[in-house]
């Protein structure tokens, strides 16, 4: 099979020929049909994220399931699935016990601990996989295990309350899902964007307001929930300005910038900085249920498997708008 192998830190990805894997006990083996190239896979390659190379990348796989290992009860061959970040965990720490295993030290990542997506085929632990809803394509699909599926996350930990507003800083790969999200979910929902040009593009993804800052943001009335999405913290600061008093700032976006703030109007109107992952695995569960269902669509970019170096370099210039997506 081809596949896409990253040979060490800040190396060049290489499209190689390799055995298709056979799965083990509790597997099974996917036959990919797309996979989500994510600024994440960026961070990896350049040494940010651990893993032993070379390694395939890729954590936003979908595909059809084409073998299954000893054990497997849950998923049949031809089942159309997709496999998050997190695969499996240690079983045994606190939070995996408390079933919170996205805080195990010892969890089993996709494209980190396991081999990726961006490959014909992948091996994935069959109760990590979620079936696809029907009538939901593979392209559509893919994003949304990491992207849609973080987005989505962010604004259920939240847990914005009827009649508040959501704000997002940041209208790219995630923010222009956290603008459909928060209006598909029926909240008022205000972009935070320096660039005119792209207000009719925002307003046309669901936003009912774009500013400019979170000057702009506190004049109108502000948020009540700010979903920092871009990958600089610098906007998220300067949009807490327009943060309502109990109000959460939700990181979602990864930089390695030092998040600064002025705490005390932190302390005297009793505001919340949040951060987010993948939380609840129902959250997928919905995150898919709104693109299926018409409510939220992925704008992607789509590459074959043998372009991936193309892609890797529009991602980690910020040039692809909004996502990425392999296709074989």
């Amino acid at each position: 099979m081809k596949a896409a192998v990253v040979p060490g830190i800040n190396s060049t990805w290489e499209v190689k020929d390799i055995p298709v894997p056979d799965p083990s006990a509790n597997q099974v083996l996917i036959k990919i049909a797309a996979s989500g190239l994510c600024y994440t896979d960026v961070h990896i390659t350049q040494g940010h994220i651990p893993t032993q190379f070379p390694r395939t990348l890729g954590h936003e796989p979908v595909g059809k399931i084409v073998a299954i290992g000893e054990g497997v009860r849950t998923r049949q061959v031809g089942d159309r699935v997709g496999v998050p970040w997190v695969q499996a965990s240690c079983g045994r720490c606190e939070w995996c016990l408390r079933g919170k295993r996205l805080f195990c030290a010892n969890q089993i990542g996709t494209g980190v601990q396991m081999q990726g997506s961006h490959a014909e085929y992948m091996l994935a632990y069959a109760d990590a996989t979620m079936l696809l809803p029907e009538g939901l394509s593979y392209e559509q699909a893919a994003p949304i295990f990491c992207a849609g599926y973080t987005v989505w996350s962010g604004i259920r930990i939240a847990d914005p309350k009827p009649h508040e507003r959501i704000a997002v800083v940041g209208v790219g790969g995630l923010g222009h899902l956290a603008i459909q999200y928060a209006k598909a979910a029926g909240f008022e929902t205000i972009a935070i964007s320096h660039s005119p040009d792209k207000e009719k593009m925002i307003r046309d993804l669901g936003a009912d307001e774009v500013v400019a800052d979170g000057e702009q943001l506190q004049k109108m009335g502000g948020a009540d929930v700010i979903l920092a999405t871009a990958n600089s913290y610098k906007p998220a600061t300067a949009a807490m300005q327009g943060l309502r008093p109990d109000g959460r700032l939700v990181a979602i976006g990864v930089s390695d910038e030092p998040f600064e703030i002025d705490v005390q109007p932190l302390i005297m109107q009793r505001q919340r900085i949040i951060g987010s992952t993948q939380n609840d695995v129902e959250y997928l569960y919905e995150a898919l249920d709104y693109v299926a269902k018409g409510k939220v669509k992925v704008i992607t970019e789509t590459y074959s498997l043998d372009e991936i170096n193309r892609a890797y370099e529009r991602v980690e210039n910020g040039e692809v708008r909004f996502r990425a997506v392999i296709t074989n």
